[in-house]
C-alpha cells in the first residue's frame, strides 16, 4: 500500500481552544490510516482577513496516510464536524476546529473541493512558523521555495504570532 506525507494545518479560536486541537489531531489518528509523524509547537495567533473575532491557537502537522488527497480531505472534515464544527457565518470567521491540508508530497492539485498546495498557505504566518518548526526545508511545489524561505519573505509585519506557553 503507498504512502504519503502530509502537513495538515490545525487552528481553533472558539471555546477550549487547545483542547480542541489535541481532540483533532487524536481522532485524525485513531482509525489507524493516518500516523502522526511530527507536531509543531503551538502557537496564540493574530487573525487574518476576518479580524473581529478571538486570536486562534494554531500549530502543524506532519502525518502519513494511505489516503488520497480527496478521502484524506473527507477524513479532516468528519473530524471536524465531529468535534462540533458547523458552517460559518463568516468566511475565515470564527471555528471550534480547522484542519487543512497544505503540502501532500509534492503534489500540485487542483479541484473544486480542495486545493494542494493550499493556496493561501506561503502568505500565512501562522502557517509557516509552524511549518518550519517541523521541516524548515520542505518546498513548496509551485513556487519552488522552502518554507523558511517564504517566512522569510513575510518580512516582520503583521500576523502575530506568539509561542503558546501550556502545561502537557
Amino acid at each position: 500500500m503507498d504512502t504519503h506525507i502530509a502537513y495538515i494545518s490545525v487552528g481553533s479560536n472558539l471555546g477550549d481552544k487547545l483542547g480542541y486541537c489535541r481532540r483533532g489531531v487524536e481522532a485524525l489518528a485513531a482509525d489507524g490510516r493516518v500516523r502522526i509523524l511530527a507536531q509543531s509547537r503551538v502557537y496564540r495567533t493574530e487573525p487574518v482577513d476576518y479580524t473581529d473575532q478571538d486570536w486562534f491557537i494554531n500549530r502543524v502537522i506532519k502525518i502519513e496516510t494511505d489516503l488520497g488527497p480527496l478521502p484524506l480531505l473527507a477524513r479532516l472534515q468528519a473530524v471536524q464536524q465531529a468535534l462540533g464544527r458547523t458552517a460559518p457565518a463568516v468566511r475565515f470567521g470564527p471555528r471550534v476546529l480547522d484542519l487543512d491540508i497544505l503540502l501532500y508530497d509534492r503534489l500540485v492539485f487542483e479541484d473544486p473541493r480542495l486545493s494542494i498546495p493550499h493556496p493561501r498557505m506561503h502568505a500565512r504566518r501562522f502557517v509557516l512558523t509552524p511549518l518550519c518548526d517541523i521541516d524548515p526545508d520542505v518546498v513548496h511545489p509551485i513556487l519552488g521555495k522552502a518554507a523558511r524561505t517564504l517566512l522569510l519573505e513575510l518580512g516582520g509585519e503583521g500576523q502575530e504570532v506568539v509561542e503558546y506557553r501550556c502545561s502537557g
